[in-house]
C-alpha cells in the first residue's frame, strides 16, 4: 500500500472513530437531557398524612401536572425529626403533615422556603404559617366521643380540663402517644400554663384508659369498654363510614365556650429550601389549597377534615366550620410541640 493510500485509509478510519465518538456523546448528553427531566417530572413528598388521602392526591396531581409524585408516609414528629437530621441532604422537597407544631419546628429551624403568595392567599392568613413558610390545607376539631348507653350528655365535663379530676376515673380513654395528642397538651399549656397543664396529665396518668392511637379511642368508645374518649372529630366519622348507623353506638361532644378541648388542628405543607425540585413542589401546594383538591378531600368519604379554602364545604357528616368554637390560639402560640413532650414525659404519659 503506497503512503498516500495509508493515509487516505488511516484518514477514513480517524473519521470514522469521530463519528462514533459524537454519536455516544450525543446518544450520553440526550440521557442526560432525558435524566433532568425526568427529575423535572418527579416530587418527593415526605408525608405524615392518611395513606388514603396521600394516595388520591398525589394520583389527581399527576393527572394535572404530569408530575409524578414519590412519597415517604411516616409519624409527623419522626419525619419532621429526620429532616431536621438530614439538613442539607434530605431527598424531601415537600413536607405534608397533620399538625402545625410540626411545621413550626421545621419553620424554626430554618429548613423552609417561601410559599408562592398565591398559594398563601387561597387560606385564610390565620391558618398559615406566621412567616409565609408553610399553607393550612385542612382543619380538623379535637372532640369528645361518647357511649350514651355509659354516659348522658347532660353528665360530659364543661371543660377539657376536668377530666383530670378525680370525678372521671377509669371513665376516660386517651391516646397519648398519637401525634394528634400532642397539640392539644400544647394548646393546654399555652392557655393554662406549666403547672395546671402538669397537674392535668397527671390527673389523666391516673383516670385514664391508655391506647396507642385514636382509632383505638373511638373504638373502645364504640364497644362500651370506656365511656368517653379525646380524639380528632375525624376518626369518629371514619369509624361511623365504616360501621353504618347499626354498629354505630357512639356519638359526638363538642367543647363550647372557646375551650381549650376544642382545639381546631391545621394539616399543612411546605417546601423544603433544599428541595431539588423546589418548582415542582410549589406546584403541588397550589394544587392542595386549589378548589379542584379541596373539593375531593371534602367529598372522598375517607378524610372527613375541613377544607380551608373559602367556600368549599365538608363533608355533612361533621359539624358546619363555622359553628366550631375553638379557643382563640394562632400557630405562633400553639408552638411546636417541644414543651408538650417534656411535660407528657414528666407525668408519665410517655
Amino acid at each position: 500500500m503506497s503512503f498516500l493510500s495509508l493515509n487516505a485509509t488511516l484518514r477514513l478510519k480517524r473519521a470514522a472513530r469521530i463519528a462514533a465518538l459524537s454519536s455516544i456523546a450525543a446518544c450520553v448528553f440526550t440521557q442526560m437531557g432525558w435524566m433532568s427531566a425526568a427529575q423535572a417530572d418527579t416530587l418527593t413528598l415526605y408525608s405524615a398524612q392518611h395513606e388514603q388521602t396521600v394516595d388520591l392526591l398525589a394520583k389527581d396531581f399527576q393527572s394535572e401536572s404530569g408530575i409524578t409524585v414519590r412519597t415517604r408516609s411516616g409519624d409527623g414528629p419522626a419525619l419532621a425529626a429526620q429532616i431536621v437530621a438530614e439538613g442539607s441532604g434530605s431527598p424531601a422537597d415537600v413536607y405534608f403533615t397533620e399538625n402545625s407544631p410540626e411545621l413550626m419546628l421545621l419553620e424554626e429551624k430554618g429548613l423552609l422556603a417561601k410559599v408562592d403568595p398565591a398559594t398563601l392567599a387561597s387560606i385564610p392568613a390565620s391558618y398559615n404559617s406566621p412567616q409565609g413558610e408553610w399553607v393550612g390545607v385542612l382543619a380538623r376539631e379535637n372532640v369528645l366521643a361518647y357511649n350514651p348507653s355509659m354516659i348522658q350528655a347532660s353528665q360530659l365535663p364543661a371543660t377539657l380540663m376536668d377530666l383530670g379530676t378525680p370525678a372521671w376515673k377509669g371513665r376516660v380513654a386517651i391516646a397519648p402517644s398519637d401525634s394528634d395528642f400532642l397539640p392539644l397538651v400544647s394548646a393546654v399549656l399555652a392557655v393554662k400554663g406549666s403547672d395546671a397543664t402538669l397537674q392535668w396529665l397527671k390527673g389523666l396518668k391516673t383516670n385514664a384508659q391508655v391506647f396507642d392511637d385514636d382509632e383505638g379511642v373511638v373504638a373502645a368508645v364504640n364497644r362500651r369498654a370506656v365511656a368517653v374518649g379525646v380524639i380528632n372529630s375525624y376518626y369518629w366519622a371514619r369509624l361511623h363510614a365504616e360501621l353504618g348507623d347499626k354498629g354505630t353506638h357512639s356519638m359526638i361532644y363538642h367543647f363550647a365556650n372557646h375551650d381549650v378541648g376544642a382545639l381546631e388542628n391545621v394539616s399543612g405543607a411546605a417546601v423544603l429550601k433544599t428541595a431539588k425540585n423546589a418548582a415542582a413542589g410549589q406546584k403541588f401546594l397550589a394544587y392542595l389549597v386549589s378548589e379542584r383538591a379541596q373539593k375531593l378531600l371534602a367529598t372522598n368519604k375517607v378524610t372527613f377534615e375541613y377544607p380551608l379554602r373559602a367556600g368549599v364545604t365538608a363533608d355533612p357528616i361533621l359539624k358546619p366550620f363555622d359553628q366550631l368554637d375553638p379557643p382563640a390560639l394562632d400557630m405562633q402560640k400553639l408552638g411546636d410541640d417541644s414543651a408538650a413532650v417534656k411535660l407528657l414525659r414528666q407525668a408519665g404519659l410517655l
